[in-house]
């Protein structure tokens, strides 16, 4: 049986203080938020808030149309195709990349930053399921009504607004829906790989409200398999048998023992494979493991200490073994790493706007995590934050449920956040 090792924290305590992205720093002194609610007495942007209103009933039918269009990852064009549809109404240039992202931009008259608001088109489920939505006063039920189908509403009522009230923004937005977040960001990793030039911001439209997300949530998937040459099971005693390695190895890994502090970090085998017959030992068998953590050191070591541990059960058991890579987001780092990116502008305005939109936030205001399209930029050093969509709740379930009316807030919050940040002619603090 193979020997069980302790996750070294001394070794982990190391490679953090050898790092200069671990060291503790103070934090600097707070940014001031670029919002100020005079920008809301602007006749243009007091038009664009009164539109969003005014037209909020049309933004939840088409949330629902936006539902019931099925949009598996993978699997977004009918999405997509409406999508763009929609922005060239508005008169924006909207094109589909080969991943399949839609994206459009709206010029501003210059001197300002680009900012890209982006919103993922998929969701987890299969491209057959029943997505009708039903409705019961200000409650919507269906699969994907809340992540991400509110976020895509949100985001072409936002479009509508600027253009009903004519404003005239100083930075250029730029509108992307993505394709396959859900599969670990591909579409934003790649629209951020492709673009001419990288936004100076970027706002990700996504989760509930009640905190801004500042950080990026690491997040390795890995494929283990064992092989061996297999057998009948009235000649298995003794023979190299893959279930029992992948076995230990999991009883092993599962005896992790995560440092305290750091950012911490979780673990899951989410699936197991092996086998077609019952009599006889498998010549493959595998598992799959989600290995999360904002902190880049634990995260590797840890993704090293799980390999060295499956190696040492194939070898215990005489099988061979190979580590297949299925995703590899990297992590932005703890509160500590971050704690300039938490006094950005960026940051500060998003809460300034929160309060005065009346959204209450948490005990803990700004998150230094997420898991959203955010996270792809924020690893390659652009100011990039997630803020909520809505409320509700049963995301990737049959269950699904959107609350309609906090979708009306969410659409103001980021409206405001966008103008303080890219500017709007005319107006000067």
């Amino acid at each position: 049986m193979p020997r069980t090792r302790t996750f070294a924290l001394a070794a982990f305590a190391a490679l953090v203080v050898g790092s200069p992205a671990g060291a503790q720093q103070a934090p600097p002194a707070p940014t001031a938020s670029q919002f100020s609610p005079r920008i809301t007495e602007d006749p243009a942007v007091r038009a664009a808030l009164a539109h969003v209103e005014r037209s909020f009933d049309q933004q939840v039918a088409e949330w629902i149309r936006i539902t019931e269009i099925p949009g598996t990852s993978r699997h977004e064009e009918r999405r997509a195709a409406y999508i763009k549809e929609q922005l060239e109404r508005e008169g924006l240039t909207a094109t589909v990349d080969s991943i399949g992202n839609v994206t459009a931009v709206r010029r501003g008259s210059g001197g300002g930053p680009v900012l890209v608001f982006a919103a993922h088109m998929d969701t987890v489920h299969p491209i057959d399921t029943d997505v009708t939505v039903r409705r019961s006063g200000d409650t919507l039920r269906a699969p994907g009504i809340f992540d991400n189908s509110a976020s895509v509403a949100n985001m072409l009522a936002i479009v509508r607004a600027l253009n009903a009230a004519k404003v005239q923004t100083k930075g250029d937005i730029v509108f992307v829906a993505t394709a396959q977040e859900e599969l670990g960001l591909r579409g934003m990793e790649y629209w951020l790989e492709h673009a001419e030039r990288a936004p100076d911001l970027l706002v990700a439209l996504d989760g509930g409200l009640g905190s801004v997300n500042y950080g990026a949530l690491g997040i390795y998937w890995t494929r283990y398999v064992f092989t061996g040459p297999g057998s009948h099971t009235n000649l298995s005693a003794g023979k190299p048998h893959p279930v029992r390695a992948l076995s230990d190895a999991v009883r092993s890994i599962y005896e992790l023992e995560i440092p305290f502090g750091q950012g911490g970090a979780v673990y899951n085998v989410g699936m197991i494979d092996g086998g077609k017959i019952f009599n006889a030992i498998t010549e493959e068998a595998s598992f799959t493991m989600d290995l999360r953590s904002v902190n880049p050191v634990l995260l590797d070591s840890l993704d090293r200490e799980i390999e060295a541990r499956v190696a040492h059960a194939a070898e215990a058991h005489r099988v061979g073994w190979r580590k297949e890579v299925e995703l590899r987001n990297g992590a932005g780092g703890t509160e500590e790493m971050l704690a300039d990116r938490r006094h950005h502008p960026l940051v500060e305005t998003a809460i300034a706007v929160h309060e005065h939109v009346g959204i209450r936030l948490g005990p803990e205001p700004a998150l230094a995590s997420g898991s959203t399209d955010a996270n792809a930029a924020v690893v390659r050093g652009i100011p990039a934050i997630a803020i909520g969509r809505g409320r509700g709740g049963d995301q990737h379930t049959l269950t699904e449920w959107a609350l309609a009316s906090t979708a009306l807030p969410a659409t103001k919050l980021a409206l405001l956040l966008g103008l303080s940040m890219v500017g709007v002619d005319g107006i000067a603090f």
